[in-house]
């Protein structure tokens, strides 16, 4: 193996036939639940998608006990094994001290790393506190996964069994540095002998149950020769996960999946990691159609959903945050009786919302939503979770009038699935 940035190039010599993958995640903070664990999901992603299959996941203290008895146990029954956090330069940061005295090594002050290190302060023109050089301190023997985004750097030390990965905790540093040096070593050190893949099939509009339902029974020979079916049911969607084994897998998913399309093809609107705005926004490109938005109720959320798609700009025209009854007569062009006798929750007032986005945008499409989050102000003819969904097009505006009663957080992100799923299907 080529050296990447360490202090002595590492040869390994594990046998990479059923390699065990294991997660160790470190952070106090990550169990009292102050920040949000997104490396198990991202990193098992990626793992996953390489023909990896994740078999341990564990978040542990950032004590130095915890740290080397989850790592000592982990190196012993897995092949690769990623640690990530507590790399930094305060107090709480011990996992690379750790590290190198559960292995025996010393720390030894990696030059490049250094250098590495005052060349961020000094591009930022920003003083530099000495303690921060000690994340140029790493085990004898490890090589040094470099640090573009920040200055803990990774590492990578050989173990009896396999590979040690520690990574630093910020996820827009952990993802750069497995993208762009850990996948490749593993690619090379520790390939999977029986590659996994999965191909996941998105539905909406119908429940985890009659998915079920339907599927199963017709792919049953499938299954006899080696295909795993999983479900996942998500607010509005629910996911097919299709996973296969060795050789033959891929033929096998492609089989399934066509056999999954037969039954419930309506409902499919992606695969794998597509969302239901990725799939609007290239649809409404590729038709050189646009999109304008009138939101109450949902806060400009439906908005942010569209344009955090890369590509919007191509179809998206507007997004008016009309919360209050003057801003819906102001901007959108709602009628103050429309208001008066029908109320701001109602189906002619969504319409009206939808109608006059697209009439002074000249849009091809307008989604309208007004509704009652809660967890007050709602009636007994219009109870909380009350919600009204306009889409208008050329052809008329199509209404809808679910009842969505959750937390507001959960109402505001139902509404506009409900809100992309009425566009979608007008698309089909």
């Amino acid at each position: 193996m080529e050296k990447l940035h360490g202090v002595a190039p590492i040869l390994c010599t594990c046998d990479p036939r059923g390699v065990r993958v294991e997660f160790i995640n470190t952070g106090s903070e990550l169990l009292v639940g102050r920040v949000l664990n997104t490396h198990q999901q991202w990193l098992g992603q990626q793992l996953s998608d390489a023909g990896y299959e994740p078999s341990y996941q564990q978040t542990i203290p950032d004590t130095g006990d915890a740290i080397q008895s989850a790592v000592r146990e982990a190196i012993d029954r897995s092949e690769l094994v990623i640690v990530t956090g507590g790399l930094g330069p305060t107090s709480d940061d011990i996992t690379r001290q750790r590290i190198a005295e559960l292995l025996g090594v010393p720390l030894e002050e990696h030059a490049e790393t250094r250098e590495r290190i005052i060349a961020h302060f000094q591009k930022r023109q920003r003083p530099m506190p000495e303690v921060v050089l000690v994340q140029a301190q790493v085990p004898h023997g490890a090589t040094v996964l470099p640090n573009d985004h920040g200055t803990a750097p990774g590492l990578a030390l050989q173990t009896a069994r396999g590979w040690l990965i520690l990574l630093p905790g910020p996820p827009r540093e952990l993802r750069p540095m497995y993208t762009s040096y850990v996948a490749p070593l593993l690619t090379e050190e520790l390939p999977p002998e029986n590659p996994m893949l999965i191909r996941t099939v998105k539905t909406m509009g119908i429940g985890e149950s009659s998915v079920e339902e339907r599927i199963a029974p017709v792919l049953q020979a499938q299954c006899a020769e080696g295909l795993e079916i999983g479900y996942c049911a998500r607010m509005g969607e629910v996911d097919v996960r299709l996973s296969a084994h060795g050789s033959g897998a891929a033929a096998l998913l492609q089989q399934a999946e066509c056999i999954v399309r037969e039954q419930v093809g309506d409902y499919v609107f992606g695969v794998d990691q597509e969302r239901l705005e990725d799939v609007i926004v290239r649809e409404l490109n590729r038709r050189e159609q646009t999109l304008v938005l009138a939101e109450s109720c949902t806060g400009g959320f439906l908005s942010h959903r569209i344009t955090n798609v890369p590509g919007a700009s191509g179809m998206f025209l507007a997004g008016h945050c009309t919360y209050s009854n003057a801003a819906k007569q102001d901007t959108l062009g709602v009628s103050q009786d429309s208001l008066a006798a029908h109320g701001a929750v109602s189906e002619v007032v969504a319409r009206e919302m939808a109608e006059g986005a697209r009439a002074a945008h000249a849009a091809d499409y307008a989604l309208a939503t007004t509704g009652i989050a809660g967890p007050s102000g709602g009636t007994e003819e219009k109870p909380v979770g009350t919600v009204f969904i306009a889409l208008a097009t050329a052809k008329g505006t199509r209404v809808l009038n679910p009842c969505n009663r959750c937390d507001r957080e959960t109402f505001k992100y139902v509404t506009t699935q409900q809100s992309l799923g009425l566009l979608w299907k007008a698309l089909a």
